[in-house]
């Protein structure tokens, strides 16, 4: 439905922005003036301990100013309740007293027959709620029982029977005065083609109800009750009601613990739903049984920003997860992605949390995995690497899934991330291949170390070098943010100079670089020192006599994991470190060159430079200082594992 700017007009003049955001945050006392219209609190869209979430009662408008967050009272509803924008008009029109328009009469008569349609699934729940209560519903019970599930949990989701019988709904229904063509439009009965009777689509199951956004029952999933009954879980088919791709089980009821928790739960099935749900993890649902559509992956979106798809740990569950990879893939977005966890063989929601509680459960989803990890373990589990045509084939398959995602900015970080990624694997392989193929149980850092080291020549840059390198290796994004800088770097070393250009040769020509190719053109001393920074930035140089190289002893704090922002800021840091080097060596060259002759022009160069130095000098201990700061915070909040510095040079 689409409405015109003055309904909207009308609705926010009435409602106040500030009224509306109160029920999700608490006001700054210091920094709010209601009486200026200006309220300040901490933002409900990222966590954050001082308040930069901004309303404007006078603009109608709210602003974050740490996420970017902003919009009206609209957009609010919609981004913290998950309501769609008609929705959410709804709901504050009616708060406002703002009568809505009337719907065009087409309209009118398609939501006259939905309500009708959703009348007669509300009947048929009825029907089946009593039969389950009834003599014919005793096996259904004591399958329930069986299950563990109890009555609040069986009134809840209003479980019901239906009997094993051609007709039994359907002569309920006619006694209601239902007609058949609306049972039957409503997915209750089956008409065959051959011109027999219709019949009941659900017999001898245990039925759940499926419900809508506004808790309307608007179709049904049945189980099986019969020892050869096939299939075993059926669903009600597509109707006006019901699109099987567009909804999610549970959702009504999930909405709001997902908003409240920042975390939404996916499982395949809905009893696995509806077990966890009674052992108190509200903020979960289900897909039911259907490979994940874009619309459902939109909705979730709605309901938390990285979703926990939880998928049996089986062939068929691995399965199922890499059909989702490829549905989430195009419609990927800035912060929004999804996580995965693989339960243990055997193993679905239901059982898990059973045997082991809501403890067990979390212990388990713990280990989820995020999709970047998912993604990259499908391909490579499958890969043969051995030629450089199979290593090709892989680079391409990336390619190719990556070039799906619509969103320019998630499609370059996951092209950068995945090439860097490429280029430590094939690095790996392109020396086991030279060195005669790793031997079982080898050091996979044996005879690196110390072998690049002697071709490095140690200067008082090296640490500096090597840590900005390294960087750039673990966090593409540092090196593609800053990459004239990083280009242009004053470095020392040949060899670091070599490992710098290939990395930007990967940047420069994302789309179309070749991994296999750049490192087969390599020489054998600038393999050797890829490689070792391939070993010290992955983490896989844990060996005392390796310690040098770690990128985490040379910058102790990654090790708490700090904030993107304060890696990036560092990063910076140690660019203007290098920089500021350089220039001193330059100003020492052009003093050593004035110890023979000095003119007019060299004497304003000396000062000039004598001048930009200082002012570098007192940037960096600036920069340096506010560093440590932060850094001392980022200990205190998640032990560093005592690091005592910004970085070691």
């Amino acid at each position: 439905m689409r409405f015109e700017p003055r309904l909207l007009d009308e609705i926010r003049a009435r409602l106040p922005l500030s009224e509306i955001v109160a029920r999700r945050v608490t006001w700054d006392r210091r920094k709010t003036q209601p009486g200026k219209g200006d309220y300040w609190a901490c933002c409900p869209f990222h966590q954050e301990k001082s308040p930069s979430f901004h309303v404007d009662d006078r603009r109608n408008r709210y602003k974050c100013f740490g996420c970017g967050a902003s919009g009206d009272h609209f957009k609010f509803i919609t981004e913290t309740e998950g309501l769609s924008f008609p929705e959410a008009v709804e709901r504050l029109a009616d708060q406002a007293g703002v009568a809505l328009p009337a719907p065009d009469p087409q309209a009118a008569r398609r939501e006259q027959k939905r309500a009708s349609l959703a009348d007669i699934c509300e009947m048929a729940a009825q029907f089946f709620e009593a039969q389950f209560a009834g003599p014919r519903g005793e096996g259904a019970r004591a399958y329930v029982q069986k299950r563990g599930l109890t009555p609040e949990t069986l009134r809840e989701f209003r479980f019901g029977f239906a009997p094993d019988s051609r007709d039994a709904l359907k002569s309920h229904l006619k006694g209601r005065g239902v007609e058949e063509p609306a049972m039957i439009e409503a997915g209750l009965l089956i008409k065959p083609d051959d011109a027999r009777p219709s019949y009941d689509r659900f017999r001898g199951r245990l039925m759940i109800p499926i419900q809508d956004d506004r808790g309307r029952v608007v179709a049904f999933g049945g189980r099986t009750m019969l020892p050869d009954g096939q299939p075993k879980y059926l669903n009600s088919p597509e109707t006006p009601l019901f699109h099987k791709g567009a909804m999610l089980f549970n959702a009504h009821r999930a909405r709001e613990p997902a908003f409240k928790s920042g975390q939404a739960l996916v499982v395949e099935g809905y009893m696995d739903a509806i077990a966890l749900y009674q052992a108190g993890i509200l903020h979960v649902v289900a897909s039911l049984g259907t490979a994940f559509t874009e619309d459902q992956i939109l909705r979730l979106w709605r309901f938390a920003p990285e979703p926990m798809v939880c998928f049996d740990g089986d062939a068929a569950g691995i399965s199922a997860a890499h059909r989702a990879i490829d549905r989430i893939f195009p419609v990927l977005k800035s912060g929004y992605s999804f996580q995965f966890n693989f339960l243990p063989d055997g193993m679905d929601p239901d059982d898990l949390v059973k045997q082991r509680g809501v403890e067990g459960f979390w212990a388990e989803a713990e280990k989820s995995r995020n999709l970047f990890d998912v993604v990259w373990d499908r391909e490579i589990s499958v890969a043969r690497l051995d030629t450089p045509e199979r290593k090709a084939a892989l680079e391409k398959r990336f390619d190719d899934l990556i070039g799906t995602i619509r969103d320019d900015r998630v499609k370059r970080r996951y092209q950068l991330d995945l090439k860097f990624k490429l280029s430590n694997l094939f690095f790996e392989l392109s020396r086991n291949d030279r060195k005669g193929g790793k031997k079982p149980g080898a050091d996979p850092s044996a005879n690196v170390i110390g072998l690049a080291r002697e071709r490095v020549a140690v200067s008082d840059d090296f640490g500096i070098e090597r840590l900005v390198l390294g960087l750039c290796m673990r966090f593409p994004d540092l090196l593609d943010r800053n990459f004239e800088r990083v280009s242009g770097l004053p470095l020392v070393n040949e060899l670091h100079i070599g490992v710098r250009d290939a990395l930007c040769r990967i940047v420069d020509d994302l789309e179309t670089a070749a991994i296999s190719d750049l490192i087969a053109s390599f020489d054998d001393p600038l393999r050797d020192v890829m490689h070792e920074m391939v070993l010290e930035t992955i983490g896989l140089q844990e060996q005392k006599q390796a310690e040098f190289y770690a990128l985490n002893h040379r910058f102790p704090l990654l090790k708490a994991n700090p904030p993107e922002d304060f890696v990036g800021a560092a990063f910076l840091h140690f660019l203007d470190v290098l920089e500021l080097n350089a220039l001193e060596e330059e100003l020492q060259s052009e003093l050593n060159a004035a110890d023979d002759q000095i003119d007019e022009l060299a004497w304003q160069r000396i000062q000039a430079l004598t001048q930009d130095l200082t002012r570098r000098r007192e940037e960096c201990a600036r920069e340096e200082g506010e560093l440590a700061e932060r850094a001392k915070k980022i200990r205190s909040n998640g032990d560093a594992g005592g690091a005592s510095q910004v970085a070691a040079g």
